[in-house]
């Protein structure tokens, strides 16, 4: 495993201040959301992936939202812009006296580009004027509330451009504050990953004890009065747990306990994830594809779309969140990011020492393919569970048509669409093999 400076642990004593988001939550209006157009980049045809079927109408409608009588309350709600100085009033403009955005032109070379054959949605550029507040937000948060990043990280933090990948995956958000829920956890998440795991002294080693300390910062211990002390003040013992604290704190003060109770959950199946992982490493054990597979769907980004509908304001109730076709679409769209991930992290995570399991190694190890035959394997299986999640959201909205289940549906869709688009601008982390 890489090794890095030293934990920054600040001192443990020292009791955080979060600034309370706003109690508020503005009403939902009528703001129509962005149509998104699926695009699969072009690929020399000895290179070419599983080509990628016709689109979905169904799963378009979903993206666009319904219309018709009754349908206002589904769309997304204004936004509210970041704060000026000195602040000045700006006039509400209704939704119908601006046109519906256009798709930007495709990135020049230096914004990245879309792996060939990966079957995806463009984003219209997140606002600049959010990404701008969040990201000066999130690092006032990260160095000075809960101390997660020493000095000599800055260019790090500053080069995973989290602003930018929380607007673009939230784009619905009413306000900044709803924002900075999803961009604090998304951080701590990174924090834990990176001091616990792998980049900055991560270990596999040990990693079970480490990671059920830093759950309880996000699912409380009850225990007796002896040693209830002692377990609140280890919540400020290192950066996974103050960050871990920190970001679970202003979650819940926005969420319903249902929506909270959710999240716990997913964590620990990201964490349970995390130990399969470490358990191969310890072992050098190379999983077979269905089993790196099947690890994917608990170490994958679940926790981030799940929240879509605290960040966006409103609520998606456990009965419908438990329904097995939901819980199915959500699998669906966590394991095809995920995959997303391996593919733009491919590079990166060779550069790294030691073996790093990603799909399209393990498919080169279980299957004997070259690099090149593997990856292009990868994207395959990228594309068959984007159709898979696509399909299975359109037959959710047509089978179960209550206006919280279709706007959660396309949150998701947003938000794997979001998550796309920040994997191939992030130019400072990841750049593509030269398989084409």
């Amino acid at each position: 495993m890489p090794t890095g400076p030293a934990l920054p642990f600040g001192p443990a004593a020292r009791p955080l201040h979060p600034v309370s988001p706003s109690s508020s939550v503005p009403a939902p209006a009528s703001v129509r959301a962005p149509d998104a157009v699926p695009v699969a980049a072009p690929v020399p045809a000895e290179a070419a992936a599983a080509p990628s079927p016709v689109p979905n109408p169904a799963l378009e409608r979903i993206i666009r939202g319904p219309s018709g009588v009754g349908t206002a309350g589904l769309f997304f709600t204004p936004r509210q812009a970041p704060p000026v100085a000195p602040p000045v009033a700006s006039p509400v403009v209704p939704p119908t006296a601006s046109p519906a955005p256009e798709l930007p032109a495709p990135p020049p070379a230096a914004e990245g580009r879309p792996i060939p054959g990966l079957y995806h949605h463009p984003v219209p550029e997140p606002d600049p004027a959010r990404v701008a507040e969040v990201s000066r937000r999130i690092k006032r948060w990260a160095v000075d509330e809960v101390e997660a990043y020493p000095p000599e990280w800055e260019d790090q933090f500053d080069g995973f451009s989290v602003g930018r990948y929380m607007v673009a995956c939230h784009p619905d958000a009413p306000t900044v504050d709803h924002l900075m829920i999803a961009t604090r956890l998304m951080v701590a998440e990174n924090v834990v990953d990176d001091c616990y795991c792998e980049d900055h002294g991560g270990s596999p080693v040990g990693l079970g004890g480490r990671l059920l300390l830093a759950h309880t910062a996000l699912d409380p211990v009850h225990t007796t009065a002896e040693y209830q002390p002692a377990w609140a003040q280890s919540l400020l013992s290192d950066a996974p747990r103050r960050s871990y604290r920190s970001a679970m704190e202003y979650f819940t003060r926005a969420a319903t306990p249902a929506q909270a109770d959710r999240y716990r959950h997913d964590m620990a199946r990201l964490h349970m994830g995390y130990l399969a992982e470490a358990a191969w490493a310890e072992t050098k054990y190379v999983p077979e594809v269905s089993e790196y597979l099947a690890m994917r769907q608990f170490n994958n980004f679940r926790p981030c779309p799940t929240i879509t509908d605290t960040v966006g304001g409103y609520e998606l109730p456990a009965d419908l969140h438990a329904l097995p076709a939901m819980q199915r679409v959500i699998a669906l769209a966590g394991n095809a990011t995920t995959i997303s991930n391996d593919l733009y992290s491919y590079t990166k995570e060779l550069e790294s020492p030691g073996l790093h399991l990603n799909l399209p190694v393990v498919i080169a190890a279980r299957e004997g393919l070259s690099d090149k035959e593997a990856y292009l394997k990868a994207v395959e299986v990228h594309n068959d569970l984007m159709h898979a999640f696509e399909a299975a959201a359109a037959e959710l909205a047509v089978a179960c048509p209550d206006p919280r289940v279709v706007r959660f549906l396309r949150g998701v869709a947003v938000w794997v669409d979001g998550n796309h688009y920040w994997h191939r601008t992030n130019t400072y982390r990841y750049s593509l093999p030269d398989f084409w």
